[in-house]
């Protein structure tokens, strides 16, 4: 029987032009091989999952390999590049400071660049989670860092660029890695089920993608979990929906309605089918503070492309925006904040929600009475509060 490979290792980007949603990072970097323009350091910085670890290696397999393409891709063929496919590179050395963190470690580090390559051109040294380093080592490392051999390259990546001594960031060309895009992920994952023979619904790829939180390596994770839960190996809507434990948008669109024709009843009954279905009351309300805030960005035509969300699902955002006015949203974006701020401190958490949508439900009447001749601005205030 054939192991298993997880989609992350399978399908891990091996060339600039496969790696997703970097292009800004991609064309620099083949820009600055292409020109021999080269840092002596470079801090890759960004979310995980986002490709820097991969960037690094690549960036590491391209300058050592003996015949670089006319695209500035390695050729995959010379020694350089098999030695590297087969993780028997001596030139490129990979070092985790979250477990070598120590002066000791660093030591060590700076007596092996002292030797030049046996093969190639470049030592290439990644570093990974970079700001794991103790105060001590970081120090260590300043001199080698600022002063390295002519063939020394030295590619350090963190998620967290903040906790980087300043005199360190300063010695490097740093690099912003982007959360990829919902539309870069799904279009990367339909590709992977096509090659996979897996059957999907696009809107199933858009909801992984969605949750994964501009991380690709999230994404292929869940993705892998999906198609292990569904058994005729083809990716649905609903099935993806159930398994990720995702609320459906379908809730919000209905308590929005219910709230808009000020249907209590309706909206408590909502409430409760999705407390029913096992789904946390804070995540409901930020759900809705994110649903009404989306029906807000709607009202301009400038504005909608603020939403992540799938085409079909922006229409009926449009045709709900359409349907409630400018003081009904922001009204609801008011109580819905005051909800979100309050839920943890609640005694009674479904009581509190369920006096917050009490009050969104009444917020269409309140603005009415508001309007009429001679209506009293102070009674809208205390209705609201």
């Amino acid at each position: 029987m054939e192991k298993f490979v997880v989609s992350a290792r399978k399908y891990r980007p091996v060339t600039f032009d496969s790696v997703v949603g970097q292009s800004h990072i991609t064309t620099t970097l083949k820009n600055a091989i292409k020109t021999n323009h080269l840092a002596q350091a470079f801090l890759f910085t960004g979310p995980r999952g986002v490709g820097k670890t991969t960037c690094a290696r690549i960036l590491a397999k391209t300058i050592n390999c003996l015949n670089v393409n006319e695209e500035t891709e390695p050729c995959n063929e010379c020694t350089s590049c098999k030695n590297f496919d087969q993780n028997a590179s001596f030139n490129i050395h990979e070092l985790d400071a979250a477990s070598n963190n120590s002066v000791e470690d660093i030591r060590n580090l700076i007596d092996q660049v002292r030797f030049p390559p046996q093969d190639g051109k470049y030592k290439v040294y990644i570093i990974d989670e970079v700001h794991m380093l103790s105060q001590a080592a970081f120090n260590a490392f300043l001199k080698t860092l600022e002063e390295p051999p002519s063939y020394a390259i030295f590619i350090l990546a963190t998620t967290e660029k903040h906790k980087i001594l300043p005199t360190i960031l300063s010695r490097c060309q740093i690099f912003d890695f982007n959360r990829i895009q919902i539309r870069d992920m799904a279009d990367h994952l339909s590709n992977i089920a096509n090659k996979e023979g897996i059957g999907f619904e696009y809107e199933a790829l858009e909801l992984i993608a969605q949750k994964a939180d501009g991380g690709l390596r999230d994404a292929l994770s869940m993705f892998d979990l999906n198609v292990t839960f569904s058994a005729d190996r083809h990716l649905a809507f609903k099935q993806v929906l159930d398994n990720l434990h995702v609320l459906d948008y379908d809730y919000y669109f209905r308590i929005v309605d219910a709230i808009n024709e000020s249907d209590l009843s309706s909206t408590l009954l909502i409430f409760n089918e999705i407390l029913t279905k096992g789904f946390d009351g804070h995540q409901f309300v930020v759900g809705l503070n994110e649903h009404i805030r989306n029906l807000l960005v709607c009202k301009d035509p400038q504005t909608v492309s603020l939403m992540e969300v799938s085409e079909s699902t922006r229409q009926k955002y449009l045709n709900q925006s359409a349907k409630s006015s400018m003081g009904f949203l922001m009204s609801a974006l008011s109580v819905g904040s005051q909800l979100d701020l309050n839920f943890k401190a609640s005694k009674n958490q479904r009581l509190h929600v369920e006096i917050g949508l009490m009050k969104l439900s009444q917020i269409n009447a309140v603005l009415n009475l508001a309007n009429l001749p001679g209506g009293d601005a102070e009674k809208k205030k205390l209705m609201l509060q």
